[in-house]
């Protein structure tokens, strides 16, 4: 993978770029948020890895502007704040994942490489997506179904985003779950069949139109027309 690291502790910004490349990534380094946000704007590259906690440009407000040119290149978050408002800051500025520092580098290649497979399970494609009358702004993050925006948390909007883009196919809750929490699933837990049912409730229930998010008994859940 080609990665940019934006980070202005030289330690660790150094650290991350040795164990990267001894896992034969490709690793750019940037000391300050200027030349970091610039080449995340001129350049392409598979992940950005982002500390918040940047000397001239806040992390967030590289976030929100690499996000408004249009670039969807996966952003991991790397910053010493760790409560939920700070998680929820950086999930809201466009990050797709989280990491608070001091972390095991294990940690980090963790995440890294759930990021990469996630890549694979929402491929680039149109921006808007859509099915009936939903549709799915995939760079605004707006839903809307009969003309009416319809709110979603970040989890629910992944998950919308993923039955969008494999309508008609059967997803088993492995692939749910590895697709949308990656690493951090309990696979001990019902939190699939709850989000789904948050998800229809949202895209279903006070519209006229037709159900979207079928269950296949034993298998898992579809999204498609009757």
């Amino acid at each position: 993978m080609k990665i940019l690291v934006i980070e202005d502790e030289p330690k660790v910004g150094a650290f991350i770029k040795r164990g990267l490349e001894e896992q034969l990534h490709q690793v750019e380094l940037a000391s300050d948020g200027a030349s970091g946000q610039y080449a995340a704007m001129q350049q392409d590259y598979d992940l950005i890895i982002l500390d918040i906690m940047l000397p001239d440009i806040n992390g967030l407000t590289i976030c929100k502007n690499i996000r408004a040119r249009q670039v969807h290149t996966p952003i991991l978050m790397l910053t010493a704040l760790n409560t939920t408002h700070d998680v929820v800051d950086g999930l809201n500025a466009g990050a797709d994942d989280y990491l608070a520092k001091p972390f095991h580098f294990s940690e980090l290649l963790a995440r890294i490489n759930a990021l990469s497979r996630r890549n694979q399970y929402f491929p680039q494609g149109n921006a808007t997506l859509s099915l009936s009358d939903l549709q799915l702004d995939t760079y605004t993050k707006m839903a809307s179904r009969e003309g009416k925006e319809i709110v979603l948390t970040a989890k629910e909007y992944a998950l919308l985003e993923l039955f969008l883009k494999n309508t008609g196919k059967v997803l088993s809750r492995a692939f749910i779950a590895e697709a949308v929490w990656g690493i951090e699933f309990d696979t001990g837990t019902n939190t699939i069949d709850v989000y789904v049912n948050y998800l229809r409730n949202k895209i279903e229930k006070g519209f006229s139109g037709e159900r979207l998010i079928h269950t296949v008994v034993g298998m898992g859940y579809v999204m498609k027309l009757k």
